[in-house]
């Protein structure tokens, strides 16, 4: 993480969850991270395609030059960057990871902003890891930001945490597995992870409680 931004999200997300995966949405207090808050937003994972803003702040808000509240995440990515966002979207909502992202963003007028963004799950009681917060923060801030809107952005890296070093789903079955029976020697669910760690056209490199 280079932005003092994403690394002050992911230090209050790490110490509200304790030993949990992740912690409960009631869980955030806008005052304890008032300082960010204007970089600040919060995804509902709808379904496996859709994923909406529940709330972004307004420094956000303001290099896009609109209100993102209700607005779908993945329509302004760059179409071969869909398919690896929903992918990684998966790995945190399914498996409670955390993502890291350097971020390209452009506009109409060919300017170029880069963003760092990361990604943390919430837990919604009944629902799972359904909601994601986030943070967007620009690397620098151009003259122009707040007056030409950023319309495009595509992903220029990206980082998948497992701050528990593993995913939720593997220390899950890990767990039900040495009740059971011993140690976890399971095949398909090594398949699985493997599977996960490939996102679309990208190389993801898988960090662990940094």
């Amino acid at each position: 993480m280079k932005h003092a931004s994403t690394q002050a999200l992911y230090d209050y997300w790490n110490r509200l969850r304790g030993s949990q995966p992740a912690p409960e949405r009631s869980d955030i207090e806008p005052g304890d991270i008032r300082g960010i808050l204007g970089d600040t937003f919060i995804l509902e994972a709808v379904s496996r395609q859709n994923y909406r803003f529940r709330l972004a702040g307004t420094r956000m808000c303001a290099a896009y030059c609109r209100e993102l509240k209700g607005r779908d995440f993945l329509k302004t990515w760059s179409v071969q960057d869909v398919e690896a966002m929903t992918t990684m979207l998966a790995a945190i909502t399914d498996d409670a990871a955390a993502a890291v992202l350097g971020v390209e963003g452009r506009t109409d007028r060919n300017q170029t902003l880069d963003m760092e963004m990361i990604l943390l799950p919430l837990r919604m009681r009944g629902e799972g890891f359904s909601r994601i917060l986030g943070v967007c923060a620009p690397m620098e801030k151009p003259y122009w930001i707040g007056m030409h809107p950023v319309t495009s952005q595509s992903i220029s890296s990206l980082r998948l945490i497992w701050p528990d070093e593993q995913p939720y789903f593997l220390r899950q079955a890990a767990q039900q597995n040495t009740l059971a029976t011993g140690p976890v020697t399971g095949d398909p669910v090594t398949a699985e992870l493997q599977q996960r760690r490939r996102v679309g056209h990208l190389m993801v490199y898988e960090g662990g409680k940094s």
